[in-house]
C-alpha cells in the first residue's frame, strides 16, 4: 500500500510540474485592443466643482429613483447603488482636496462580461460599450465579484432585480450621432452622455477614446505642473474607456493599481496553465480516489478475525 501511494503522489507531482511548464496559449496572452469607434469620456478633476448636476441628470436620463439624504430634499447619493450609476465623491487630506466622478469604467478587455456566463454582459463590437442585457440575467452577481473597480451594482430591494451600471448613455447615442463626437463637439440637447451634456465647467467630456486620449496627452504637455504625470486608464487594467487626469495620486481617488494586464487575461492564463486539457484535476481526482478507497478498507473489519476471536466453530 505505501509502494502504491508512493507512486500515485509521484505522477500527481510530475503531472502537476508539466501542467505548469506548458506555454500559455495565445487565447490568453491575446491583448485586446478598443474599437476604432470605441467612445468614452475624459474628465479631469482640476475642473471638477464638485456640483453633481451630472449626478442628477444621470439620474434622470435613465430614469432612476434619485437617492436623497435624511430629509428627502437634497440628492446626495454616498456610492454607486442600485439606484445610481454616476456618482461624484470627495477626498480630503489635510489641505489637499479633489473630486472624483465615478462610473463604469468600460474597460477594453471587461471582467465583468468575461465573468458573465451568459453573457448577459456584452461589449459592443463597435463602440465598446459595455451594456447589459437583463433577459438572460440569472443574478449570480458573478459580474459585482469580478469588477477591478467596485463599480457594478445589484438591486436588492427589488423583486425582479436587475444589474445597474453605466452604458454611457447608450440609448441616448444613436449611429446619427457617432459621427457628430469630433473634435468633442456637443450632442444635441437629450441625445448624447447627460453626464457631459450638463457638466458646467467641461470637467468631463465625450468623444471616441482615441481624440480623448490625445486632448489627454496634450493637457499633460502643456501643463505638466498640474497633474501627476499620467493618463489613468490608457493602459490600466488592459486599458479603459474612461480616462481620467488628476492634481492628487490616483489610489487617492479610489482607482486602483491594478496593472498594464486586463484582469480576464490574468485568469484565463492561470487557468490555462495549471488546467491544460483537465489533466491535473483528472490525476487529483484518482488519487483522492485511491486514498477513499484505501481508508475505506482499512476501516472495513476483518469477519476472518472476529469469527475466530467469538469462539465460533
Amino acid at each position: 500500500m505505501k509502494t502504491g501511494r508512493r507512486t500515485a503522489l509521484k505522477v500527481l507531482a510530475g503531472t502537476g510540474a508539466l501542467a505548469a511548464s506548458r506555454a500559455v496559449p495565445a487565447s490568453a496572452a491575446t491583448v485586446q485592443e478598443a474599437p476604432p469607434e470605441a467612445l468614452g469620456m475624459l474628465y479631469d478633476t482640476t475642473l471638477c466643482i464638485g456640483c453633481k448636476a451630472c449626478v442628477s441628470a444621470c439620474q434622470a436620463a435613465n430614469g432612476l429613483e434619485p437617492s436623497r439624504d435624511a430629509d428627502g430634499l437634497h440628492l446626495a447619493p454616498a456610492d454607486l447603488d442600485g439606484r445610481t450609476k454616476n456618482v461624484i465623491q470627495l477626498y480630503k487630506e489635510s489641505v489637499r482636496m479633489s473630486y472624483v466622478k465615478r462610473q463604469c469604467m468600460h474597460c477594453i478587455d471587461p471582467a465583468c462580461a468575461s465573468s458573465c456566463m451568459l453573457h448577459s454582459l456584452q461589449k459592443d463590437a463597435k463602440t465598446g460599450v459595455v451594456w447589459y442585457d437583463p433577459s438572460y440575467c440569472v443574478g449570480c452577481r458573478y459580474c459585482m465579484m469580478s469588477c477591478p473597480y467596485n463599480v457594478v451594482k445589484f438591486e436588492y430591494d427589488k423583486a425582479a432585480p436587475k444589474i445597474v451600471k453605466c452604458e454611457l448613455c447608450r440609448h441616448r447615442v444613436g449611429d446619427a450621432q457617432l459621427a457628430k463626437v469630433g473634435s468633442f463637439s456637443r450632442y444635441p440637447v437629450g441625445s448624447g452622455q447627460a453626464c457631459c451634456e450638463v457638466c458646467p465647467r467641461g470637467a468631463v467630456i465625450a468623444g471616441t477614446r482615441a481624440e480623448l486620449l490625445a486632448e489627454a496627452k496634450r493637457r499633460l504637455a502643456e501643463n505638466p505642473g498640474r497633474y501627476v504625470p499620467k493618463i489613468y486608464g490608457e493602459h490600466d487594467a488592459g486599458g479603459t474607456q474612461v480616462l481620467y487626469l488628476s492634481h492628487v495620486p490616483f489610489d487617492k481617488l479610489g482607482l486602483p493599481d491594478v496593472g498594464e494586464r486586463g484582469v480576464p487575461r490574468t485568469a484565463y492564463a492561470i487557468q490555462e496553465t495549471l488546467y491544460q486539457g483537465f489533466v491535473a484535476p483528472v490525476v487529483l481526482y484518482g488519487v483522492l480516489g485511491a486514498v477513499m478507497w484505501r481508508n475505506r478498507k482499512a476501516q472495513k473489519p476483518d469477519t476472518t478475525t472476529a469469527g475466530a476471536k467469538g469462539g465460533r466453530p
